[in-house]
């Protein structure tokens, strides 16, 4: 397929909405070779601040000269933003030869695969044929049943929880948290942002079950970040204890890293009256007019 072809037939996907679960996504990485265990990967779920934390880890990753990729979703402005390797945008060229694949192996299914589970494939395969040599996995929405869950990562990441997307993963926080904590795997570290008392209980019933280590996060980062806000603190906190645990200790890379971070749409300014953030859940418009004021 051409690369507006390949595109076009992807965007089409959407029509089929959300459909949670695994099958999909794992049939698809067989389909190509299964890139995704190729690759040391840092998977990140929560509510709020998984992609400012990927972001974070990322920008550090790449201050201590390590090639990276990172896959976050929404896009603000095109879709090769979700994918990225060491800040460049996947080439259109390889989006349509991985597109054009991907048709072939689902043409005949009762069922197309959904957009996420493609843009997820397409994703880990980019990252796998570019030697990344970390990823950064931000979780699409809940984490147990999402279609980045497919990986077996270095370390588990938690960002807050709150309600959100409660038609899909539950109406209380420990429903959600449970949906959540679903990336916790055997024996994997798990580092969690500061949660409320009902969520922290269900992350150390899980990680327990999985004999996994669990750390949650104590103090926030007091040194300078490119984002602005106190809620940036406590995440570049929470990215710095996913970098240790992953192994990269270089205190010259994480002071770089988060000195020099960007991250489009949150708390972005673009002129002096004029900002732009995502904030779409009650917790995030309550940080952002803390934020304002």
């Amino acid at each position: 397929m051409t690369s507006e072809a390949a595109l076009e037939w992807l965007s089409s996907t959407q029509f089929f909405g959300i459909k949670l679960g695994l099958d999909n996504t794992r049939q698809l990485l067989a389909h190509l070779g299964n890139p995704e265990r190729k690759l040391r990967i840092i998977h990140v779920a929560g509510t709020n601040g998984k992609g400012s934390v990927c972001a974070m880890c990322d920008a550090v990753f790449r201050s201590a000269g390590r090639r990276t990729g990172l896959y976050t979703s929404p896009h603000l402005y095109e879709l090769r933003e979700r994918m990225r390797v060491s800040g460049e945008m996947i080439p259109r060229s390889e989006l349509a030869a991985l597109l054009t694949s991907l048709h072939e192996c689902c043409a005949t299914w009762a069922h197309e695969p959904t957009f996420f589970e493609l843009t997820t494939v397409l994703a880990l395969s980019h990252f796998s044929r570019s030697q990344c040599e970390i990823v950064l996995l931000e979780t699409g929405m809940g984490g147990r049943l999402d279609a980045t869950n497919a990986v077996t990562p270095a370390v588990s990441v938690i960002s807050p929880i709150a309600l959100d997307h409660s038609e899909w993963l539950g109406n209380s926080i420990v429903e959600i948290a449970r949906e959540k904590a679903g990336i916790i795997k055997p024996g994997i570290p798990v580092v969690s942002a500061r949660q409320l008392p009902e969520a922290e209980a269900v992350l150390r019933e899980v990680a327990q079950q999985n004999a996994s280590p669990i750390t949650f996060v104590e103090h926030p980062y007091e040194g300078k970040i490119g984002l602005v806000g106190d809620h940036q603190k406590w995440n570049a906190a929470l990215a710095i204890a996913a970098i240790e645990s992953e192994g990269t200790t270089s205190p010259l890379a994480i002071e770089e890293g988060l000195r020099t971070v960007q991250w489009p749409g949150r708390f972005q300014r673009l002129t002096d009256r004029l900002i732009v953030d995502g904030a779409h859940t009650p917790h995030a418009a309550a940080t952002l007019v803390e934020t304002w004021r």
